[in-house]
């Protein structure tokens, strides 16, 4: 049953932001950036030592634990971090709290798709500034009027990093407006603007633990800013859902912050296997962006992308594509385990020479 033009006026419509497929079944899942490997064993401890008869209980509106646990790790004040549902729940807040200006915020045009969703949710105006040739933003197109700035560093779906003194450039540049960096990527690239939030009042650095951490289904995300943006956050959160995480989340969520070592080594062995598999993927003729991300942006000259993705599928392998015009001869490739990734070249291999 269609709905009434007369109902339709007033209903919000927007265009959905569309995940990656989460197919059922024994598949070799390389397209929505989730980390191969289990969370921290900390994480089965603190679950195992959950009290079930509390879950009668509402959780924690401040999300205690978890914010004590993240402002020790970035050696910041409690009153500096603010945890949410996924960094998806926590941007879409900052989106609602921040950006409330008749001017456009500005974020690149190839970059996650979810601003879009957001702004056209809220009724924010926006302008995508195009990234340059070789798929970098370009930060001059930055230093004008607007209503806020975000990006995600290092960008998705393209995996590019930009330095710590590029980041200062843009909030130096927007002194007078809200700059929001989105961090999900950080910890395989370099060093985090976190660095600057003691320095720069306009700034908000988002973060997650669906990458790094392999937390992806527990859905905890987090922001670090000044006190008083964090306030604003607050103040937006407890007048919209003021019990937004769950007690297993936090308690989980605590303690893996708390295993470092696992964090670190977990990490590395990621960014050991994206090396090698940028090296299998130049012999096999494809081209790359440099990747600071747990994913490689790739195409090859020869072979139409769309036509990759499908002959993968067909293997039960999957990686990501989209039909935008700049970007549909790329593939987004996440990065799996040693394991995952033999059986992705085989099937490259086999793919190419049977063309």
């Amino acid at each position: 049953m269609k709905i009434r033009q007369e109902l339709l006026k007033n209903i919000r419509q927007v265009e959905p932001y569309v995940p990656g497929e989460q197919p059922q079944g024994r598949v070799v899942k390389l397209n929505t950036n989730e980390n191969p490997y289990p969370p921290s064993p900390e994480v089965r401890k603190a679950l195992d030592a959950l009290d079930t008869d509390a879950f009668r209980l509402y959780p924690d509106p401040a999300s205690s634990v978890l914010i004590r646990a993240l402002a020790e790790q970035y050696q910041v004040g409690e009153d500096q971090v603010f945890a949410g549902v996924g960094s998806d729940d926590v941007l879409s807040l900052c989106f609602l709290t921040f950006f409330n200006s008749d001017k456009p915020v500005l974020f690149p045009d190839i970059t996650y798709s979810f601003y879009k969703v957001w702004a056209q949710l809220y009724r924010i105006p926006y302008e995508c500034p195009a990234l340059d040739e070789d798929f970098r933003i370009v930060k001059e197109d930055y230093y004008r009027e607007n209503g806020g700035v975000i990006f995600p560093n290092p960008n998705a779906p393209t995996a590019i990093y930009e330095e710590l003194d590029f980041v200062e450039d843009i909030l130096a540049h927007n002194r007078d407006s809200i700059v929001i960096v989105d961090e999900a990527y950080i910890d395989f690239a370099g060093r985090s603007a976190v660095e600057l939030v003691d320095r720069y009042d306009n700034l908000i650095v988002t973060q997650t633990f669906s990458k790094s951490r392999s937390m992806a289904g527990m859905r905890i995300g987090y922001a670090i800013a000044s006190p008083a943006l964090i306030r604003c956050l607050n103040d937006v959160k407890y007048s919209f859902n003021s019990y937004t995480m769950s007690r297993a989340a936090l308690e989980c969520g605590a303690a893996a912050v708390r295993d470092r070592a696992y964090f670190e080594e977990n990490v590395r062995k990621i960014r050991e296997t994206r090396m090698r598999t940028q090296n299998e993927l130049q012999e096999l003729g494809f081209e790359m962006t440099g990747s600071d991300a747990n994913f490689l942006f790739a195409r090859h000259p020869e072979y139409d992308a769309g036509w990759l993705f499908r002959e993968l599928k067909k293997w039960g392998i999957y990686v990501r594509h989209w039909n935008d015009e700049r970007i549909r001869q790329y593939l987004r490739i996440t990065i799996g385990t040693d394991e995952e990734m033999d059986i992705f070249f085989q099937a490259l291999r086999d793919i190419l020479n049977n063309k």
